[in-house]
């Protein structure tokens, strides 16, 4: 494709299909430092266990880290445009990892708020928004599958550093383990950020043979308050936040509804942390490119009703071994495709020029979904019901998933509709 894109004025002369590729693997290295940080759970007991803090308490902080991250989204485009693509991300891992060294010397849970909560959180979801975007922008013609690529390998490096962190944990304890993360993750990222080049779109993208290319140099270049206009946006985002909070609320008690509902042991049960992160790490993958074959609205109403019926399951049927793991894996399956795919779709609906912050705004769907799915919870008194109020909140977003189209897309085929309607007939009379 002769895409609507071109190299930034700090790319270099290097052939733009090689630099596009280049450009994939230091996003991946990118993306696999930011996703460590889904590996807090790992450091809720040690610290507990050194300070003398309630568990809870300490897990609060990747609460604040997951809304901090979503939050970020909304200024990460603006910083872009002050200071350009690869000096924000480097910027964003040094303060990441200098984040997570920094927390290694606190003694108190505020201290641990700020710093691995809030200042980790902003620089993570920065580099995370900004990266993702723009590699999206250099393969319009792939965005499902370039997509899961990236968000792949953010569940990547959680997976892998479950590893490493656990390791860490074991040989120094919880305080010097921030420290290595930290000293690794500032090097992943950083290095990562030199073999990426900032994408531009330009407002009149010329027109390729295909029919995709067609509708992409046709479609609109949305502003953020241009999009805001539209019914779209706020369709997308109850779907979105739908997506979210189902899956991060699993993913946050499942170790728990295996003890309690499935009467697993405590040792079994924990399997199904690992089992979460490699189904979550495939459905990013596998839905990710399936959206570029099937349309994305198919697959993420697939994946909704996937998940309602997932969800219903684990309240309403006595659980077995099996039936649990089923269930937990199909929701890890459809929430890494549900965040994978709607980088796409927000594309798809509003234009590449303004990715970073259009898609921003959609995902702060991401930020309140982290904390809603806890709050129902608690103030419904357990898993039971909190699962149905998932599965009402799927069902109705698998209708609007139906519904939605394009903005002005119903308009523009009325149009032509008309424009056909008025033409002469070609036959002779």
């Amino acid at each position: 494709m002769k895409a609507a894109i071109s190299s930034a004025p700090n790319s270099t002369s290097t052939p733009k299909k090689m630099n596009r590729w280049l450009i994939v693997l230091g996003t991946i290295i990118v993306q696999m430092g930011l996703g460590t940080i889904y590996t807090w759970s790992l450091f809720n007991q040690p610290l507990s266990d050194r300070f003398g803090w309630d568990v809870s308490s300490v897990a609060i902080t990747f609460s604040i880290t997951s809304f901090a991250l979503a939050f970020a989204t909304l200024f990460a485009g603006r910083l872009q445009e002050r200071w350009g693509l690869q000096r924000l991300i480097r910027i964003a891992g040094i303060v990441l990892g200098l984040g997570l060294v920094l927390s290694s010397q606190v003694t108190s849970l505020t201290l641990l708020y700020i710093l691995a909560g809030f200042v980790v959180g902003f620089a993570d979801g920065t580099a995370y928004i900004t990266s993702l975007s723009n590699l999206i922008k250099w393969f319009p013609e792939r965005k499902g599958l370039i997509s899961g690529i990236s968000v792949g390998a953010f569940g990547t490096g959680s997976l892998l550093f479950k590893y490493v962190n656990s390791a860490l944990i074991g040989a120094v304890g919880p305080a010097q383990a921030f420290m290595y993360w930290g000293i690794i993750v500032l090097i992943l990222i950083v290095a990562g950020s030199f073999l990426i080049r900032e994408a531009v779109v330009r407002e009149q993208a010329p027109v390729s043979k295909t029919e995709g290319a067609k509708q992409e140099a046709a479609r609109h270049q949305y502003t953020v308050k241009e999009m805001l206009r539209t019914k779209e946006a706020y369709m997308l985002f109850v779907i979105f936040f739908t997506a979210c909070m189902s899956g991060l609320y699993l993913i946050g008690i499942v170790k728990d509804i295996g003890v309690q509902l499935a009467g697993l042991d405590v040792a079994t049960a924990a399997n199904a942390v690992a089992m979460v992160a490699i189904f979550n790490t495939a459905g990013r993958i596998i839905l990710g490119a399936l959206s570029d074959k099937v349309g994305r609205m198919k697959v993420i109403a697939g994946a909704l009703l996937v998940t309602a019926a997932a969800v219903m399951t684990l309240s309403l049927v006595p659980l077995s071994y099996g039936v649990f793991f089923a269930c937990v894996a199909a929701v890890a399956f459809c929430f890494g495709g549900n965040i994978t795919v709607f980088p796409a779709i927000v594309a798809d609906y509003f234009g590449l020029k303004n990715q970073s912050k259009n898609y921003g705004v959609i995902y702060q769907g991401f930020g309140i979904g982290a904390l809603a799915g806890s709050f129902i919870s608690a103030l419904l008194g357990g898993f039971h019901l909190t699962f149905i109020v998932i599965a009402i909140l799927c069902a109705v977003s698998l209708l609007l998933a139906l519904m939605i189209t394009p903005p002005g897309q119903n308009r523009r085929t009325r149009q032509q509709e008309g424009q056909m309607s008025l033409k002469p007939s070609s036959r002779a009379s």
